[in-house]
């Protein structure tokens, strides 16, 4: 039994059971991977794909099982290299963190601009991406901590950590007749085309629970990824904006207005995420820190430590 296998078994589940991606991805022959499972479940004595002919359909009983214990085997012997770092180079090193476009653009300059004052040596690499995208990279070991307001709450994996809430707000260009109403409802919003987020990204569904709610169909004429989008249309007076309210910044933002609609959608919160079972270096903690100071290094540690089968 060797590393190689392990990597093949977990890489070819997370293929699903593809051996030509499985052998892209890990840089070899599908000959190669081929051997190396046959290899193994000849040591075992036991079968661990489900087969058609050469074709792998699914996992075995066993199968099921060994794939737990390879994760867990891989994920500390990551984690027994991180830990020779830390203590190597302990202020040297990569952090990478995977975030949403709007937590990169607006949560994070000043956290990222007082984590490289502190950590120079540090390469910090900031992966934008979707939530679901930054489970994927926590889950595969390609990112150290992911940020975002939807998904990560729902991963039995991952351990996550309030950040900071926020609200919606209606962006309109200035002059608008909305601008002379002093407390908005959702009646008056669904009067006008509405530009929006995405599906999936910052807090959408907390716009259309509350539409739904009041059984309101609003017409949704374009939907973004980015607050920058939205406003740019906003202000092209393609219809009005609902976007996170940190995002509108009235000294750059200057032809449009920022009204208020904390009565109207519920209160968003966005979280920090980290594998459970994870060994993070001393300036990961740092990091994490500068983001929420109550969030300690042993906080962490000790919430790192749960499994997911505890949770579950």
């Amino acid at each position: 039994m060797n590393f190689q296998q392990l990597r093949i078994i977990r890489e070819t589940v997370r293929r699903n059971f593809n051996l030509t991606d499985v052998a892209n991805a890990l840089f070899t022959s599908q000959s190669g991977v081929s051997k190396h499972i046959k290899d193994l479940e000849d040591e075992l004595g036991v079968e661990l794909f489900v087969r058609k002919g050469k074709r792998l359909l699914g996992l075995t009983e066993p199968g099921q099982e060994l794939v737990g214990i390879v994760e867990r085997i891989l994920l500390d012997t990551q984690n027994i290299k991180k830990l020779g770092e830390q203590f190597s180079n302990k202020d040297k090193g990569q952090l990478s963190v995977a975030t949403t476009h709007t937590q990169a653009r607006y949560a994070l300059p000043k956290i990222v601009t007082q984590f490289k004052k502190q950590f120079p040596k540090v390469n910090l690499v900031l992966h934008e991406a979707s939530p679901k995208e930054i489970v994927s990279m926590l889950l595969d070991g390609e990112a150290d901590i992911g940020i975002a307001t939807e998904a990560l709450q729902d991963v039995a994996e991952l351990a996550t950590f309030p950040y900071y809430s926020w609200h919606h707000g209606v962006v309109v260009r200035a002059g608008h007749e909305l601008e002379d109403v002093k407390k908005l409802t959702l009646d008056q919003i669904a009067d006008y085309p509405i530009i929006t987020y995405h599906q999936g990204f910052t807090g959408r569904g907390r716009i259309d629970e509350a539409f739904e709610a009041e059984k309101l169909e609003p017409e949704i004429v374009m939907a973004a990824l980015d607050a920058d989008v939205i406003k740019a249309y906003v202000e092209l007076d393609l219809g009005i904006g609902i976007i996170a309210s940190m995002a509108f910044n009235a000294e750059h933002d200057r032809h449009l207005r920022l009204l208020d609609a904390r009565h109207l959608f519920k209160i968003n919160t966005s979280r920090i995420a980290i594998r459970r079972g994870s060994y993070l270096r001393g300036y990961a903690h740092r990091f994490i820190e500068l983001c929420a100071p109550d969030l300690t290094e042993s906080k962490v540690r000790a919430e790192l430590e749960v499994t997911s089968e505890t949770q579950g």
